[in-house]
């Protein structure tokens, strides 16, 4: 994965047998110039018959959702990269998607979803997990509207804060993880109120900004408490692509949109064969058959008994 973080660092193809000589020795073969623009072609078509992968026999329960920025300079400066991750019956991670894009623009996201179905992903995951002011929201509810949200609690907690002064801020973060680290989602719901109760008259944008999700915020209860601390936030990518954030520098020269996604490929590649497995990952085909979860317990039906 060498050859990709020190392409998007800004190395030309020209300066790569000397940086991989220093590194390697000087006796290191295969480092020409030609021989590092064919790995360039050769991972930018690996990334091209990926997206073309076909999908009709996966199925994925969770999908994580966010637009990263990466620091390597793109043709287009308006464009960042959208990701999805998703977590399969089995409960083990795999990235889904990853194309350029708009991150708030949901034309993107919803081409990203559309050409996900067309290649046989039919039925869309049960929960989505992504920050509140993605256009993700408005395409995944065209393309799978049966597919509940959650708002990432990282996101919003930080959306919150800034519409508080400093003063506020240590105080109400506490109060915030007391609403989604509450055991209940009754107790969750009137943590919820406490911080309205407490915030409103001085403060109506923060509690705005927190209101206008609360269903989307407390979606995780109704699933297995396992998955909880995996459901709460964005983190599966954020974790990933802020180590392809740091490798990546604005370089002296543009990218091409191909090249420079090949290289975030190959290294989103080579991280995702250290995802962990979700933890309760057996309650993950019970969510498939539609067992019902309350404060992520499952919910076992009463039968009547036999006189």
């Amino acid at each position: 994965m060498l050859i990709p973080i020190l392409y998007l660092k800004g190395i030309s193809t020209g300066g790569f047998e000397e940086a991989l000589a220093a590194l390697l020795g000087k006796d290191a073969g295969g480092l020409s110039a030609s021989t590092i623009a064919r790995l360039r072609d050769v991972w930018a078509d690996e990334h091209t018959r990926w997206q073309k992968r076909d999908l009709s026999v996966k199925r994925y329960v969770y999908f994580w959702a966010d637009g990263i920025h990466v620091q390597a300079r793109l043709e287009n400066d308006a464009q960042c990269l959208l990701v999805i991750i998703g977590a399969t019956p089995e409960g083990n991670k795999e990235l889904v998607g990853l194309t350029d894009g708009v991150r708030e623009n949901a034309q993107s996201w919803k081409g990203l979803l559309l050409d996900l179905k067309r290649r046989g992903l039919v039925i869309g995951p049960e929960l989505a997990i992504a920050d509140g002011a993605l256009g993700f929201w408005r395409a995944i509810e065209e393309v799978w509207p049966k597919t509940r949200g959650q708002r990432c609690w990282v996101h919003k907690t930080a959306n919150v804060l800034n519409r508080l002064p400093k003063s506020q801020q240590s105080k109400a973060k506490r109060a915030l993880q007391d609403i989604w680290m509450a055991e209940t989602k009754n107790d969750a719901n009137a943590a919820f109120d406490a911080f309205v109760e407490t915030y409103a008259i001085k403060y109506d944008k923060a509690v705005g900004c927190l209101t206008k999700d609360r269903e989307a915020l407390l979606a995780f209860y109704d699933l297995p408490a396992e998955h909880w601390k995996h459901l709460r936030t964005t983190n599966p990518i954020e974790s990933t692509f802020a180590t392809v954030r740091h490798r990546t520098v604005r370089s002296k020269g543009c990218l091409s949109n191909r090249t420079a996604i090949a290289m975030v490929f190959k290294l989103a590649q080579a991280a995702e064969k250290s995802w962990r497995r979700l933890d309760g990952h057996s309650q993950l085909p019970k969510l498939i058959t539609g067992v019902k979860f309350i404060d992520g317990v499952e919910a076992v039906s009463q039968q009547p008994l036999a006189a």
